[in-house]
């Protein structure tokens, strides 16, 4: 079914694999920030894989089940929301070498939906982070959809991966030797309106 991914966008960390047990009821569907999230990886001089968190992501998808390609995604979240493993990289970031004590709201809209395979689809979209925007494509699989038995609503569940370059939102500082590559992991269950 080529329902899935649709407009999965911008989901948050979770491995994938889970098989969709119904086709998504088309419609609206607003992320449920306490499971909306993103975890980023990027490899630390060699020695290392480092992460970070982005929690509380809100947005909607916008699912065509007729036409999956006509789906959407929108999502956002303030930069300084990013959290690392400790205190003092979270200030680091913050700091003139990379957000400058803003950043701003980070915002990716989609631009394209590509059904694939199954649950999957590719959603290519506009990333703005550190008031740069470049496009970034999600590869995105449909975990689930189904009514949630505690909301009480029609429900869906999207994990991700996806890949960008920091130097190309004018984070670059300490590249190479700090990964320029960071890897993203998405997933995100959001309620229909």
């Amino acid at each position: 079914m080529k329902y899935g991914l649709i407009a999965a966008a911008f989901a948050l960390a979770v491995p994938v694999g889970a098989v969709a047990q119904d086709i998504p009821e088309s419609g609206t569907y607003a992320f449920d920030p306490h499971h909306a999230q993103a975890l980023f990886s990027y490899n630390h001089m060699g020695f290392s894989t480092s992460y970070g968190v982005v929690n509380g992501i809100t947005g909607k998808v916008v699912l065509d089940s007729e036409n999956p390609a006509n789906s959407s995604v929108e999502a956002r979240f303030p930069a300084l929301s990013i959290r690392t493993v400790s205190p003092d990289l979270d200030a680091h970031l913050s700091s003139a070498d990379f957000l400058d004590g803003d950043g701003g709201e980070v915002t990716f809209v989609s631009t394209a939906v590509e059904p694939g395979e199954g649950n999957t689809a590719r959603v290519t979209g506009d990333l703005t982070l550190n008031a740069q925007t470049h496009p970034v494509v999600l590869d995105m699989v449909l975990n689930n959809a189904g009514q949630n038995p505690v909301e009480q609503k029609p429900a869906v569940g999207f994990s991700g991966t996806a890949e960008i370059k920091r130097s190309d939102f004018g984070l670059g500082a300490f590249a190479p030797a700090v990964s320029d590559e960071v890897q993203i992991q998405l997933n995100v269950e959001a309620l229909k309106e």
